[in-house]
């Protein structure tokens, strides 16, 4: 079973400016790519997953707190899994992996912030959506 995990980045700076990079991401499994920005600082998306797809996840502006769980039934998940969290800034090119089979909420932390999602799968290549409310999993209350 495979876990989420960051995969750091970095930044190199001179006179010329800065240079952001992650050279440990391998990006050969990725189909497509857009960002999201949430309304604004106190909306959370969530709970959103997949089954099947993988996402990648780097904040290319702002930052965002990235709350993950490992879903251990998709018809009727128990509510007290364990809830994984990441920050993702984007002063640095760190690049959060989600495999197969968790659900995401996101929350900006700044208005404005953009969050770059790649995935290993094209637009409507597969059905694999799955959406939870976001208060059905206890710990996140």
């Amino acid at each position: 079973m495979e876990i989420a995990k960051m995969i750091k980045g970095g930044k190199y700076s001179d006179e010329r400016g800065n240079l952001f990079f992650n050279n440990d991401f391998d990006a050969s499994e990725i189909k497509r790519i857009y960002y999201i920005e949430n309304t604004d600082s106190e909306f959370v998306r969530g709970w959103t997953g997949h089954q099947i797809e993988q996402r990648w996840f780097s904040a290319m502006q702002g930052s965002f707190d990235i709350k993950l769980i490992k879903i251990d039934n998709w018809e009727t998940p128990s509510k007290e899994l364990e809830i994984l969290q990441f920050r993702l800034n984007s002063d640095k090119l760190d690049i959060i992996h989600i495999p197969k089979g968790y659900v995401t909420a996101i929350q900006a932390t700044k208005n404005g912030s953009k969050l770059l999602v790649m995935a290993d799968y094209s637009l409507e290549e597969i059905v694999d959506n799955y959406r939870f409310p976001l208060d059905y999993f206890e710990k996140l209350k």
